[in-house]
């Protein structure tokens, strides 16, 4: 039972950061590639309808570790408490950001409000990353299953190398939706932008391999060991590989999909080889949170495996109209405007 939990709150982490990470990706690349006003009002306006919504699965994976696991929950916002407190500052400010750029009709407010956009969605990349970071090389658990961890730790060599990371990936990914729904200049700049940061991604995805094994190599061990999780970075690699070959054929949907994949198989590859731990120690440290003494009771998990289905069947309903609805009217506006 716990198991099946480890899986939903894996699939509820990669829902997150596929979703909202083409908003962060379009956010940190908003400066950059639109140029005037107009492109960024057309920026803004791709993902406009759905920034938001995307938000709800940080929640529902928040939700999903706090009835699972609750004490890998009670340690991390424990030990990186002043961490959180930046990412809820961040979302805070690129929200506000996006609802109050309309809200004065003055260039220095809208530059400021882009300015803000910009900068809260790089450093929400760079964040998440460098939490995830943390997570595969471990936090220094004492007996009792906490820790402390100040912002100079939390910002070590291999989280920080992580979080550039994050930043390149989400990047490419904001940059090959913009490539599928922008149109004009903005378009051709996205295009180009997705097929020149394809490189420092693959790039930092192969150099990565050497750190990680350095901080867990039980984790790549362990892929090896149970050859049928190799799926995972297989799916990775594929993904990667597809990208330069979609856009080459100006298949920018597709594009946009494959890059979307590979984060997927970047996450999993993560979680089976972090897999049964949920919260690890150090390495060569005792104290870890696993599935088995970081798990609600079995009633509690058998009791919640009857309304979490129903709850993300409403979620998943919701998603499919919103995002349907949004492509349609999206389309008719090109329609008209042709």
């Amino acid at each position: 039972m716990a198991t099946a939990w480890f899986c939903f709150l894996a699939l509820m982490v990669a829902l997150y950061v596929v979703l909202d990470g083409f908003d962060l990706g379009v956010g940190a690349l908003h400066l950059l590639l639109a140029r005037d006003g107009e492109e960024r009002e057309q920026a803004t306006a791709a993902i406009g309808p759905v920034w938001n919504g995307n938000e709800v699965w940080l929640i529902a994976g928040g939700g999903v570790l706090f009835l699972a696991f609750p004490r890998a929950y009670a340690a991390a916002f424990s030990g990186i408490y002043f961490g959180l407190i930046i990412v809820l500052w961040l979302l805070v400010g690129r929200g506000l950001a996006l609802e109050l750029r309309h809200q004065l009709d003055h260039p220095l407010w809208r530059g400021a409000c882009d300015t803000v956009f910009c900068l809260s969605s790089a450093a929400l990349a760079l964040v998440f990353g460098v939490a995830l970071g943390n997570v595969v090389r471990g936090v220094p658990l004492d007996a009792a299953g906490y820790f402390s961890l100040s912002l100079f730790h939390i910002l070590n060599w291999y989280a920080l190398l992580i979080g550039a990371f994050g930043v390149v990936v989400l990047a490419c990914h904001g940059a090959a939706f913009l490539a599928f729904r922008a149109e004009g200049p903005l378009a051709g700049r996205a295009r180009r932008a997705t097929r020149i940061l394809w490189w420092p991604q693959a790039l930092l995805f192969v150099a990565l391999i050497g750190p990680t094994y350095a901080v867990r190599h039980a984790m790549l061990d362990k892929l090896i060991d149970h050859p049928w999780t190799l799926v995972f970075p297989a799916v990775a690699v594929g993904a990667l590989v597809s990208q330069p070959l979609l856009a080459r054929a100006g298949r920018w949907l597709a594009a946009f999909l494959a890059s979307g994949l590979f984060i997927v198989g970047l996450l999993t590859t993560m979680a089976a080889g972090l897999y049964p731990s949920v919260l690890p120690a150090r390495q060569h440290r005792p104290h870890g949170l696993t599935v088995d003494n970081a798990a609600a009771g079995h009633h509690a998990l058998l009791t919640a495996l009857v309304w979490w289905p129903l709850g993300m069947a409403l979620a998943a309903g919701y998603f499919f109209f919103a995002y349907r609805m949004f492509f349609a009217s999206a389309r008719r506006s090109a329609l008209e405007g042709s």
